[in-house]
Protein backbone atom coordinates (compact mmCIF):
# COMPACT_ATOMS: atom_id res chain seq x y z
CA UNK A 1 0.00 0.00 0.00
CA UNK A 2 1.29 3.45 -0.88
CA UNK A 3 2.22 5.92 1.85
CA UNK A 4 1.80 9.19 -0.07
CA UNK A 5 0.02 11.76 2.07
CA UNK A 6 -0.13 9.49 5.14
CA UNK A 7 1.07 10.76 8.51
CA UNK A 8 1.52 7.31 10.02
CA UNK A 9 1.98 3.80 8.70
CA UNK A 10 2.50 0.21 9.78
CA UNK A 11 6.14 -0.79 10.06
CA UNK A 12 7.54 -4.31 10.23
CA UNK A 13 10.97 -4.42 11.84
CA UNK A 14 13.68 -6.88 12.89
CA UNK A 15 14.69 -6.51 16.54
CA UNK A 16 17.41 -8.15 18.63
CA UNK A 17 15.74 -10.16 21.42
CA UNK A 18 18.85 -10.69 23.56
CA UNK A 19 22.59 -10.27 23.29
CA UNK A 20 24.49 -13.05 21.59
CA UNK A 21 27.10 -15.26 23.21
CA UNK A 22 29.15 -17.15 20.64
CA UNK A 23 27.61 -17.70 17.22
CA UNK A 24 24.44 -15.80 16.31
CA UNK A 25 21.25 -17.72 15.55
CA UNK A 26 18.12 -16.72 13.68
CA UNK A 27 16.20 -17.07 16.95
CA UNK A 28 18.25 -14.22 18.44
CA UNK A 29 16.21 -11.91 16.21
CA UNK A 30 12.48 -11.38 15.89
CA UNK A 31 10.20 -9.83 13.27
CA UNK A 32 7.58 -7.60 14.86
CA UNK A 33 4.96 -5.07 13.80
CA UNK A 34 4.80 -1.44 14.89
CA UNK A 35 3.73 1.96 13.60
CA UNK A 36 5.87 4.89 12.54
CA UNK A 37 5.24 8.56 11.87
CA UNK A 38 5.98 9.25 8.21
CA UNK A 39 6.68 12.96 8.68
CA UNK A 40 10.07 14.24 9.80
CA UNK A 41 9.84 16.44 12.93
CA UNK A 42 10.17 20.13 11.98
CA UNK A 43 13.61 21.68 12.52
CA UNK A 44 15.07 18.23 13.27
CA UNK A 45 17.34 17.87 10.20
CA UNK A 46 15.99 14.30 10.05
CA UNK A 47 14.60 12.34 7.13
CA UNK A 48 11.99 9.59 6.93
CA UNK A 49 12.88 6.91 4.41
CA UNK A 50 11.35 3.84 2.83
CA UNK A 51 14.01 1.13 2.98
CA UNK A 52 14.58 -0.67 -0.30
CA UNK A 53 17.60 -2.87 0.42
CA UNK A 54 19.49 -3.68 3.60
CA UNK A 55 23.03 -5.01 3.81
CA UNK A 56 24.22 -8.02 5.85
CA UNK A 57 27.79 -7.41 7.02
CA UNK A 58 30.11 -9.56 9.19
CA UNK A 59 30.95 -6.77 11.64
CA UNK A 60 27.29 -6.53 12.70
CA UNK A 61 27.98 -9.37 15.15
CA UNK A 62 30.00 -6.82 17.17
CA UNK A 63 26.81 -4.96 18.04
CA UNK A 64 24.88 -8.15 18.73
CA UNK A 65 27.20 -9.29 21.54
CA UNK A 66 26.48 -6.39 23.85
CA UNK A 67 30.17 -5.64 24.33
CA UNK A 68 30.88 -1.94 23.92
CA UNK A 69 33.77 -1.22 21.58
CA UNK A 70 34.90 1.96 19.85
CA UNK A 71 32.78 2.61 16.71
CA UNK A 72 30.57 -0.36 17.65
CA UNK A 73 28.04 0.52 20.35
CA UNK A 74 25.78 -2.48 21.00
CA UNK A 75 22.29 -2.67 19.57
CA UNK A 76 19.47 -1.66 21.88
CA UNK A 77 17.41 -4.70 22.81
CA UNK A 78 13.87 -4.44 21.49
CA UNK A 79 14.83 -1.81 18.90
CA UNK A 80 15.44 -2.39 15.19
CA UNK A 81 18.83 -3.68 14.15
CA UNK A 82 20.72 -1.07 12.12
CA UNK A 83 23.16 -1.34 9.26
CA UNK A 84 23.92 -0.12 5.78
CA UNK A 85 21.05 0.12 3.35
CA UNK A 86 19.50 1.80 0.33
CA UNK A 87 16.36 3.88 0.75
CA UNK A 88 13.99 6.44 -0.75
CA UNK A 89 13.25 9.68 1.11
CA UNK A 90 9.56 10.06 1.96
CA UNK A 91 9.83 13.26 3.97
CA UNK A 92 12.71 15.55 4.88
CA UNK A 93 13.47 18.26 7.40
CA UNK A 94 17.06 18.46 6.13
CA UNK A 95 18.06 21.08 3.53
CA UNK A 96 20.29 18.61 1.64
CA UNK A 97 17.62 15.95 1.12
CA UNK A 98 14.27 16.15 -0.64
CA UNK A 99 11.28 13.88 -1.03
CA UNK A 100 11.95 11.07 -3.55
CA UNK A 101 15.75 11.33 -3.22
CA UNK A 102 17.47 7.96 -3.27
CA UNK A 103 20.12 7.51 -0.57
CA UNK A 104 22.47 4.96 0.98
CA UNK A 105 23.96 4.83 4.45
CA UNK A 106 23.05 3.61 7.93
CA UNK A 107 19.36 2.81 8.33
CA UNK A 108 17.11 0.46 10.30
CA UNK A 109 16.15 -3.11 9.60
CA UNK A 110 12.54 -2.13 9.08
CA UNK A 111 10.23 -1.03 6.30
CA UNK A 112 10.51 2.67 7.18
CA UNK A 113 13.07 4.56 9.26
CA UNK A 114 13.47 7.97 10.83
CA UNK A 115 17.14 8.87 10.30
CA UNK A 116 18.23 11.65 12.63
CA UNK A 117 21.99 11.40 12.02
CA UNK A 118 22.39 12.14 8.31
CA UNK A 119 26.12 12.88 8.48
CA UNK A 120 27.04 9.73 6.57
CA UNK A 121 23.94 9.50 4.40
CA UNK A 122 24.83 9.69 0.71
CA UNK A 123 22.53 10.91 -2.03
CA UNK A 124 22.51 8.52 -5.00
CA UNK A 125 23.30 10.39 -8.22
CA UNK A 126 23.75 7.46 -10.60
CA UNK A 127 20.62 5.37 -11.13
CA UNK A 128 21.66 3.63 -14.36
CA UNK A 129 23.02 0.73 -12.27
CA UNK A 130 21.01 -1.55 -9.93
CA UNK A 131 20.13 0.28 -6.71
CA UNK A 132 21.14 -2.78 -4.69
CA UNK A 133 24.75 -2.10 -5.75
CA UNK A 134 24.78 0.79 -3.26
CA UNK A 135 24.66 -1.81 -0.48
CA UNK A 136 27.81 -3.37 -1.88
CA UNK A 137 30.13 -2.44 -4.72
CA UNK A 138 28.94 1.20 -4.71
CA UNK A 139 28.68 1.39 -0.93
CA UNK A 140 30.79 0.61 2.13
CA UNK A 141 32.25 -2.74 0.92
CA UNK A 142 33.32 -1.26 -2.40
CA UNK A 143 34.89 1.78 -0.78
CA UNK A 144 36.71 -0.49 1.69
CA UNK A 145 38.21 -2.51 -1.16
CA UNK A 146 39.17 0.63 -3.08
CA UNK A 147 40.84 2.35 -0.12
CA UNK A 148 42.86 -0.75 0.69
CA UNK A 149 44.14 -1.46 -2.82
CA UNK A 150 44.26 1.99 -4.45
CA UNK A 151 45.05 4.35 -1.58
CA UNK A 152 46.67 2.78 1.49
CA UNK A 153 48.47 -0.29 0.16
CA UNK A 154 48.94 -0.07 -3.62
CA UNK A 155 50.49 -3.31 -4.88
CA UNK A 156 53.19 -3.33 -7.54
CA UNK A 157 53.14 -5.32 -10.75
CA UNK A 158 54.40 -8.82 -10.01
CA UNK A 159 53.60 -8.71 -6.29
CA UNK A 160 52.36 -11.88 -4.63
CA UNK A 161 49.03 -10.99 -3.01
CA UNK A 162 47.01 -13.06 -0.54
CA UNK A 163 43.38 -12.24 0.35
CA UNK A 164 41.40 -13.98 3.10
CA UNK A 165 37.59 -14.29 2.93
CA UNK A 166 38.14 -13.83 -0.78
CA UNK A 167 34.57 -14.69 -1.78
CA UNK A 168 32.98 -12.02 0.38
CA UNK A 169 31.81 -8.62 -0.80
CA UNK A 170 35.17 -6.98 -0.11
CA UNK A 171 37.46 -9.86 -1.04
CA UNK A 172 35.92 -10.38 -4.47
CA UNK A 173 36.66 -6.78 -5.38
CA UNK A 174 40.12 -6.65 -3.81
CA UNK A 175 41.22 -9.65 -5.85
CA UNK A 176 40.10 -8.06 -9.09
CA UNK A 177 41.66 -4.72 -8.19
CA UNK A 178 44.96 -6.49 -7.43
CA UNK A 179 44.81 -8.26 -10.80
CA UNK A 180 44.34 -4.86 -12.47
CA UNK A 181 47.70 -3.96 -10.92
CA UNK A 182 49.34 -7.02 -12.49
CA UNK A 183 49.66 -9.11 -9.32
CA UNK A 184 49.63 -12.85 -8.66
CA UNK A 185 46.58 -13.31 -6.42
CA UNK A 186 45.70 -16.16 -4.06
CA UNK A 187 42.55 -16.32 -1.95
CA UNK A 188 41.14 -18.38 0.91
CA UNK A 189 37.45 -19.29 1.00
CA UNK A 190 35.08 -21.61 2.86
CA UNK A 191 34.05 -24.19 0.29
CA UNK A 192 35.13 -26.03 -2.89
CA UNK A 193 32.51 -24.29 -5.05
CA UNK A 194 33.92 -20.92 -3.99
CA UNK A 195 37.43 -22.06 -4.94
CA UNK A 196 36.31 -22.76 -8.49
CA UNK A 197 34.35 -19.51 -8.65
CA UNK A 198 37.38 -17.45 -7.65
CA UNK A 199 39.58 -19.01 -10.31
CA UNK A 200 37.08 -19.27 -13.17
CA UNK A 201 34.98 -16.13 -12.72
CA UNK A 202 36.99 -13.64 -10.68
CA UNK A 203 40.46 -14.14 -12.11
CA UNK A 204 42.27 -15.40 -9.01
CA UNK A 205 45.44 -17.33 -9.84
CA UNK A 206 44.98 -19.77 -6.96
CA UNK A 207 42.50 -20.39 -4.18
CA UNK A 208 41.99 -22.88 -1.37
CA UNK A 209 39.25 -24.04 1.00
CA UNK A 210 40.52 -23.21 4.49
CA UNK A 211 38.00 -25.63 6.04
CA UNK A 212 39.95 -28.53 4.53
CA UNK A 213 43.36 -27.24 5.64
CA UNK A 214 44.50 -28.28 9.15
CA UNK A 215 47.81 -26.37 8.91
CA UNK A 216 47.47 -22.85 7.50
CA UNK A 217 51.23 -22.29 7.48
CA UNK A 218 51.77 -25.37 5.30
CA UNK A 219 48.84 -24.36 3.10
CA UNK A 220 50.25 -20.90 2.45
CA UNK A 221 53.66 -22.36 1.69
CA UNK A 222 51.96 -24.61 -0.87
CA UNK A 223 49.85 -21.93 -2.54
CA UNK A 224 52.26 -19.02 -2.05
CA UNK A 225 55.67 -20.71 -2.47
CA UNK A 226 57.36 -17.38 -3.22
CA UNK A 227 55.94 -15.85 -0.05
CA UNK A 228 53.52 -12.92 0.33
CA UNK A 229 54.24 -9.31 -0.62
CA UNK A 230 50.80 -7.94 0.21
CA UNK A 231 48.03 -9.41 2.37
CA UNK A 232 44.53 -7.97 2.52
CA UNK A 233 43.18 -9.68 5.63
CA UNK A 234 39.46 -9.90 6.33
CA UNK A 235 39.62 -12.74 8.86
CA UNK A 236 42.34 -12.33 11.48
CA UNK A 237 43.07 -15.06 14.01
CA UNK A 238 44.97 -18.19 12.99
CA UNK A 239 45.03 -17.26 9.30
CA UNK A 240 46.70 -13.92 10.02
CA UNK A 241 49.19 -15.67 12.31
CA UNK A 242 50.09 -18.05 9.45
CA UNK A 243 50.47 -15.15 7.02
CA UNK A 244 53.15 -13.66 9.28
CA UNK A 245 55.25 -16.79 8.81
CA UNK A 246 55.11 -16.43 5.02
CA UNK A 247 55.98 -12.78 4.45
CA UNK A 248 58.51 -11.62 1.89
CA UNK A 249 60.91 -8.80 2.79
CA UNK A 250 59.14 -5.42 3.11
CA UNK A 251 55.72 -7.08 3.01
CA UNK A 252 52.60 -5.09 3.81
CA UNK A 253 49.46 -6.28 5.58
CA UNK A 254 46.18 -4.37 5.43
CA UNK A 255 43.69 -5.32 8.14
CA UNK A 256 40.33 -4.82 6.43
CA UNK A 257 38.27 -6.97 8.80
CA UNK A 258 38.39 -9.65 11.50
CA UNK A 259 35.44 -11.92 10.76
CA UNK A 260 36.83 -14.84 12.80
CA UNK A 261 37.11 -12.62 15.88
CA UNK A 262 34.03 -10.40 15.91
CA UNK A 263 31.94 -12.74 18.08
CA UNK A 264 34.68 -13.40 20.67
CA UNK A 265 34.70 -11.55 23.98
CA UNK A 266 38.44 -12.24 24.18
CA UNK A 267 39.88 -12.26 20.63
CA UNK A 268 42.66 -14.68 19.74
CA UNK A 269 46.18 -13.39 20.20
CA UNK A 270 48.73 -13.16 17.38
CA UNK A 271 51.93 -15.05 18.25
CA UNK A 272 54.13 -14.62 15.18
CA UNK A 273 54.74 -10.86 15.32
CA UNK A 274 58.56 -11.28 15.45
CA UNK A 275 58.39 -12.03 11.71
CA UNK A 276 57.20 -8.45 11.21
CA UNK A 277 60.59 -7.31 12.49
CA UNK A 278 62.63 -9.91 10.64
CA UNK A 279 60.92 -9.14 7.34
CA UNK A 280 60.87 -5.35 7.84
CA UNK A 281 57.12 -5.56 7.28
CA UNK A 282 54.23 -3.17 7.90
CA UNK A 283 50.68 -3.75 9.17
CA UNK A 284 47.81 -1.26 9.16
CA UNK A 285 44.12 -1.38 9.98
CA UNK A 286 41.48 1.01 8.68
CA UNK A 287 37.75 1.77 8.60
CA UNK A 288 35.92 2.89 5.47
CA UNK A 289 34.04 5.53 7.48
CA UNK A 290 37.30 7.48 7.85
CA UNK A 291 37.69 7.66 4.06
CA UNK A 292 34.23 8.76 2.93
CA UNK A 293 35.86 11.89 1.50
CA UNK A 294 37.33 9.58 -1.19
CA UNK A 295 33.93 8.28 -2.28
CA UNK A 296 33.59 10.60 -5.33
CA UNK A 297 37.07 9.55 -6.47
CA UNK A 298 36.07 5.89 -6.07
CA UNK A 299 32.94 6.40 -8.17
CA UNK A 300 35.05 7.86 -10.97
CA UNK A 301 37.01 4.61 -11.05
CA UNK A 302 34.33 1.98 -10.46
CA UNK A 303 31.32 3.21 -12.46
CA UNK A 304 33.04 2.90 -15.87
CA UNK A 305 34.37 -0.54 -14.87
CA UNK A 306 30.84 -1.67 -14.02
CA UNK A 307 29.27 -0.26 -17.18
CA UNK A 308 31.99 -1.75 -19.39
CA UNK A 309 31.73 -5.13 -17.60
CA UNK A 310 35.40 -4.99 -16.64
CA UNK A 311 34.66 -5.86 -13.02
CA UNK A 312 32.63 -8.90 -12.00
CA UNK A 313 30.16 -8.42 -9.17
CA UNK A 314 27.90 -11.03 -7.56
CA UNK A 315 24.97 -10.43 -5.24
CA UNK A 316 23.07 -12.89 -3.07
CA UNK A 317 19.68 -11.20 -2.69
CA UNK A 318 17.14 -12.51 -0.17
CA UNK A 319 13.55 -11.41 -0.75
CA UNK A 320 11.58 -9.85 2.08
CA UNK A 321 12.39 -8.43 5.51
CA UNK A 322 11.36 -11.73 7.11
CA UNK A 323 14.37 -13.40 5.44
CA UNK A 324 16.87 -10.95 6.98
CA UNK A 325 17.76 -12.97 10.13
CA UNK A 326 18.55 -16.09 8.08
CA UNK A 327 20.55 -14.06 5.57
CA UNK A 328 22.62 -12.39 8.29
CA UNK A 329 23.38 -15.65 10.10
CA UNK A 330 24.40 -17.06 6.71
CA UNK A 331 27.01 -14.32 6.38
CA UNK A 332 28.43 -15.17 9.80
CA UNK A 333 28.78 -18.83 8.75
CA UNK A 334 30.00 -18.08 5.21
CA UNK A 335 26.95 -19.42 3.32
CA UNK A 336 26.75 -16.45 0.99
CA UNK A 337 28.69 -15.94 -2.23
CA UNK A 338 29.36 -12.29 -2.95
CA UNK A 339 27.38 -9.50 -1.33
CA UNK A 340 24.46 -10.56 0.84
CA UNK A 341 21.57 -8.12 0.48
CA UNK A 342 17.93 -8.26 1.57
CA UNK A 343 15.27 -6.68 -0.64
CA UNK A 344 12.77 -4.97 1.69
CA UNK A 345 10.48 -2.86 -0.49
CA UNK A 346 9.87 -2.14 -4.13
CA UNK A 347 10.13 1.44 -5.38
Amino acid sequence: MGTEGMDEGSNMKVILKHYVSGSAQETDMHLTAATIKLKAPPDSNAVVVKNLFISCDPDMIFKMTGHKREHFDPYTLGSPITGYGVAKVLDSAHPDFATDDLVWGITGWEEYSLISDTKNLFKIQHTDVPLSYYAGILGMPGLTAYVGVYELCVPKKGDYVFISAACGAIGLLMGQFAKFHGCHVVGSVGGPDKVELLKKKFGYDEAFNYKQEPDYDATLKRYCPEGIDVCYDNVGGKMLDAVLLNLRPHARIMICGMSSQYHLEHPDGVRNLPWMVMKDAQMQGYLAVNYYHLYPKYLELILPLIKESKVVYVEDIADGLETAPKALVGVFSGRNIGKQVVAVNCL
